[in-house]
């Protein structure tokens, strides 16, 4: 499962397509104050990213992969 939806976290693994944006959303809606991990997160289809970026849950951790982590904080940190 690329999305492991916990009480009040969610953890991205490996692939995240857009199958999976719905669900988040939906997830997101219903958990105001959520988590999100994308440490263990390799690729993140950009329908998540607007939902992470309409929903601005909190991140609890960055990919490891240093392009994928650039690009993510810049679009979900725009003030940082």
């Amino acid at each position: 499962m690329p999305i492991e939806f916990k009480r009040s976290s969610a953890v991205f693994r490996d692939v995240i397509s857009v199958e999976e944006a719905e669900g988040l959303l939906e997830w997101l809606q219903r958990k105001p104050g959520a988590k999100v991990d994308l440490a263990s997160c390799s690729h993140l289809h950009t329908a998540n990213l607007q939902v992470l970026m309409t929903a601005r849950p909190t991140i609890s951790g960055w990919p490891e992969n240093a392009q994928l982590r650039a690009w993510l904080e810049t679009a979900l940190n725009p003030g940082a």
